[in-house]
């Protein structure tokens, strides 16, 4: 069966290219010109991914998206974005939008993002079927993980992730002590490598430090190798 897309773009040639495209490479595509009827539409029926133009008239991309994650919707979202509007993309993904484009985009390359995105849910929809010889936890010092419930405890406490948040946290938990670069947690956790973009691991490390430390300018859980990138401290013997 198709995977399911909600285009929302205001501009008309692009709306109407993003669906030619997304069809040939045989999505189940519907597209809308502004935010109100994008949000009404996952209201009737939530779609497997969500394409939303940052600037649209009456209710934005920016208030589609924290309209849907307030209600706990965990929808992949792709905003695209203006190359002028750096401060908007960062809290689009704030907001909590799983990936960004600057106009004017690649159309493979955006393929490849949504490609990219429904690959990782369909991961996470098999995780949370409960795959054979997955740990049912994961811990480092007060930070629990339970993959298949993909769910987060730290210091008893549970948190609230969005989709990519989560990942992030899984793959260095799986992984504590091993530094990576933003490059290769791109590649891990985005399932794409693609220079300039890199600026999108740095934003979600940030949100998680926000979450997980007392001082997120000290951070003790997430730590940055100055030139290097970012690793998960070993847990604490």
């Amino acid at each position: 069966m198709a995977a399911t897309i909600l285009v929302a773009e205001d501009q008309a040639d692009i709306r109407d290219l993003l669906v030619m495209n997304l069809r040939s490479a045989n999505y189940d595509v519907h597209a809308v010109a502004d935010g109100t009827a994008a949000l009404a539409s996952q209201n009737e029926q939530a779609s497997d991914l969500l394409i939303l133009d940052l600037m649209m008239p009456g209710m934005d991309g920016l208030e589609v998206c924290k309209a849907l994650r307030a209600r706990g919707r965990t929808t992949p979202i792709l905003m695209l974005t203006a190359k002028s509007t750096e401060l908007d993309r960062v809290l689009g993904l704030e907001l909590g939008a799983d990936d960004y484009l600057t106009k004017p985009f690649s159309l493979a390359e955006l393929l490849a993002r949504v490609k990219a995105l429904l690959r990782r849910a369909d991961v996470q929809r098999v995780a949370q079927s409960g795959v054979q010889g997955q740990p049912s936890l994961i811990r480092n010092g007060d930070l629990e993980i339970a993959p298949a419930k993909r769910s987060v405890r730290y210091q008893g406490v549970a948190l609230d992730c969005t989709t990519l948040e989560f990942d992030l946290l899984l793959h260095f938990a799986q992984h504590p002590g091993h530094v990576f670069s933003r490059s290769q947690l791109l590649d891990a956790v985005w399932g794409y490598t693609h220079d300039g973009y890199e600026h999108t691991v740095t934003t979600h490390i940030n949100r998680l430090r926000a979450k997980l430390e007392a001082d997120p300018m000290r951070p003790q859980l997430i730590l940055t190798v100055r030139g290097a990138g970012y690793k998960m401290r070993e847990a604490p013997q």
